[in-house]
């Protein structure tokens, strides 16, 4: 059953992967966590180096991809292109019609390994840049941000992305990893399956809400126009990015450690002025909505995960995708449940009314 893969007490603000809670994971390397979701069991030593070399060694795009990349629309979102180019990738997958437990396994590790690298490429190819191989000695968050950058993050910065990453890697039957699981229900390949997700996870009402977040903050500009930018769109009716969550009716686990990281990078940096904004706003939302009207509305993951994208210069063009980065762990988990099942996933009309 797919709760044993993530557990999710929205009242009592509880998230676990595998029945391990998430305060428990984030200190852990990435590639922990994804072996966590994928094997069902946390990696002891010698697992956990030979799972991170297997990753390291399929981090590298070949020629033809960066041809298609080079081909991309440079004014699109970076989502548009790791679609794409997932799905050009697989051909070249020698495991693409293996569906043994095996074969999807291998494909499972080249997915999990090339998605940083297809996202920095087209980061780098699209502002006129060469791209940067990726680096086998840093970890996970670590050489993404290196091969945007072209130099090596500091400490903090590498393991604020490191844990970007894990709080982004699973969360139940969300939409897209709904959507991952009804194509890998038809026996269809990992590819396809993981191109399912990303299509879902684009949605600005999903994963591309950080964008959205990340857009917020530049409109408000500053803390004093917080409070004046809420209260207008609570007269319009209008949705607040990063705010309320379908499930959660208190502060979603992972917002209270994303806020945590913001705080940590603002004050590193000595500019709390994303974090004062961001907090201006939490204030005001929660003074409007929960303490006057009582409604359960409180920051979700995407709020304060916007905040560290402003403090680590990541554009919002990049936010959605590099949620994909780590939720493809979470993804594949999924999928493989599925494959066991052999059977396909096929809801009624009538439940679209509960939508």
């Amino acid at each position: 059953m797919s709760k044993n893969i993530c557990f999710i007490d929205g009242l009592e603000g509880i998230l676990k992967y595998r029945d391990v809670d998430i305060n428990d994971l984030i200190d852990l390397p990435y590639d922990a966590v994804s072996y966590l979701l994928i094997q069902g069991e946390l990696p002891g030593e010698k697992e956990l180096a030979e799972y991170s070399a297997r990753l390291r060694a399929e981090r590298e795009i070949n020629r033809e991809v960066m041809d298609v990349i080079r081909m991309c629309n440079f004014n699109i979102d970076a989502m548009e292109a790791l679609r794409t180019v997932v799905s050009f990738i697989s051909q070249f997958d020698p495991d693409l019609n293996d569906s043994s437990q095996e074969g999807n396994m291998r494909k499972a590790i080249r997915l999990i390994a090339m998605l940083p690298t297809i996202v920095a490429a087209y980061y780098r190819t699209a502002n006129g840049k060469e791209p940067v191989p990726p680096d086998p000695s840093l970890s996970h968050g670590a050489n993404f941000l290196y091969m945007i950058r072209g130099s090596r993050p500091d400490p903090l910065e590498a393991e604020v992305m490191e844990k970007d990453f894990i709080l982004s890697a699973e969360h139940e039957l969300n939409a897209s990893t709904f959507s991952s699981r009804v194509t890998a229900s038809t026996l269809s390949d990992l590819y396809s399956a993981v191109v399912s997700g990303l299509c879902t996870l684009k949605g600005p009402l999903h994963g591309g809400a950080r964008a959205e977040v990340m857009t917020m903050l530049e409109e408000i500009g500053s803390p004093e126009n917080a409070e004046k930018f809420v209260l207008e769109k609570i007269e319009k009716r209008e949705k607040i990015m990063g705010f309320g969550h379908r499930v959660y009716k208190t502060y979603d686990p992972r917002g209270t450690i994303f806020k945590q990281l913001s705080m940590r990078l603002a004050e590193v940096k000595e500019d709390m002025h994303w974090y004062e904004t961001a907090e201006a706003i939490e204030n005001t939302v929660v003074r409007e909505l929960v303490e006057k009207r009582g409604k359960l509305i409180y920051p979700n993951v995407d709020f304060y995960s916007g905040v560290i994208y402003k403090y680590m210069e990541i554009p919002p063009q990049l936010a959605t995708s590099i949620f994909a980065i780590g939720r493809v762990s979470g993804w594949i988990a999924h999928c493989f449940e599925q494959y066991e099942k052999k059977k396909i996933i096929r809801p009624r009309a009538f439940m679209l009314d509960e939508c």
